[in-house]
């Protein structure tokens, strides 16, 4: 199985199933030097883990990470970091009825046709529970970026919307409620929406919005490097992500050139920004903010009609612990690609100015 990896030269591979013994993975080209708060690594990872609130999965793991290279008295040293997080509350028999069969949009079908074989347990290496390794990542990234600020949130659940500009938020209230939305009065609707959802075993999608601040202007080429372009991969590479939108976003279709363009301001600013922090695939100083899209899970805890793997029709029903929404705990997820985007990039630009 290929494309493990992220990542030009600030890298990471991550290795683990969601029922192994272990996730992990190991960050390359992290610069020396950089002094690593382990308790903000173990933050990050603790709004990723589930069994935090009524509304996500009750599958309960200590998420605790193990640096086992690259970082001696507290800084990095240059080398390859690598980390695990272990797996403690596997329950791998709540996958044995689909042992043979394959849930309706989920990977096991594709998994099974093109490498001949898969593993059932929670969906293996296709499980989000993958993405506990690029938090970790993600959280060194942040740490090496410094003054760029990174704060995604949820602002949408199902057609429950957050009508406020993300100008006019609080940042500091997204870890105020279980859904990390920073409205109060939003997230009480979604948070019960959420759970009468919970309650009929089904499940719904949502939006998370993204906005980085203090992005130096320069980041990205013009060409098939570009930074959207990139920020937009690593958006689609997570699990149950079906859309990516920057800036003005398909809204931007409605509006006529002359309503669309940001016009300069004399230090090089904009009085706009519709171009959402990047132009010609560059960043141009600005915000840079995106919204992600994440499907319904694909798990319902319903009966269902499916096919086995001689394609006959089959009836199962969906068990286990799982999320009825997954965006809640894809926030900090989001956080990490995009970190990981932005310390690449960094680095990438100092190369080109030697």
């Amino acid at each position: 199985m290929a494309g493990n990896s992220f990542g030009t030269l600030f890298s990471l591979t991550t290795f683990g199933e969601s029922h192994g013994r272990a996730l992990g993975g190991v960050l390359d080209g992290c610069p020396a030097g950089i002094e690593l708060d382990i308790e903000a690594i173990q933050h990050e990872m603790n709004r990723r883990k589930p069994g935090q609130s009524a509304i996500v999965t009750q599958r309960k793991e200590p998420d605790i990470i193990e640096i086992y290279s690259g970082v001696f008295e507290g800084k990095t040293t240059g080398t390859p970091i690598g980390f695990a997080i272990h797996n403690t509350n596997q329950k791998s028999k709540d996958y044995s009825h689909i042992k043979d069969s394959y849930r309706p949009s989920h990977a096991d079908y594709v998994y099974d046709k093109k490498y001949g074989f898969r593993d059932y347990r929670g969906g293996g290496r296709s499980s989000a529970r993958e993405t506990a390794s690029r938090v970790v990542a993600g959280a060194i990234a942040k740490q090496f970026l410094k003054d760029i600020k990174i704060n995604a949130f949820v602002s949408q659940v199902g057609t429950l919307k957050l009508e406020i500009p993300y100008q006019k938020l609080d940042f500091n209230q997204i870890e105020s409620n279980a859904v990390r939305c920073p409205d109060e009065a939003t997230a009480e609707k979604m948070e019960a929406y959420i759970k009468s959802i919970k309650k009929e075993g089904d499940t719904i999608g949502g939006v998370i919005t993204c906005v980085a601040k203090n992005v130096p202007i320069g980041l990205g080429e013009p060409v098939f490097d570009k930074l959207h372009a990139e920020l937009g991969k690593a958006m689609l590479s997570i699990n149950a992500v079906k859309g990516f939108e920057y800036g003005s976003g398909f809204a931007g279709i409605e509006m006529k050139g002359s309503q669309h363009n940001d016009q300069f301001n004399s230090d090089g600013t904009t009085k706009t920004n519709l171009s959402g922090g990047v132009q010609g695939g560059i960043s141009n100083g600005m915000d840079i903010y995106f919204n992600v899209a994440f499907k319904p899970v694909a798990t319902v805890l319903q009966s269902y009609e499916t096919i086995d793997k001689e394609g006959n029709k089959v009836t199962t029903q969906g068990k286990g612990r799982h999320d009825p929404c997954v965006v809640p705990r894809a926030v900090p997820i989001v956080e990490a690609m995009t970190a990981l985007v932005l310390a690449d990039f960094t680095l990438l630009s100092r190369t080109n100015k030697i």
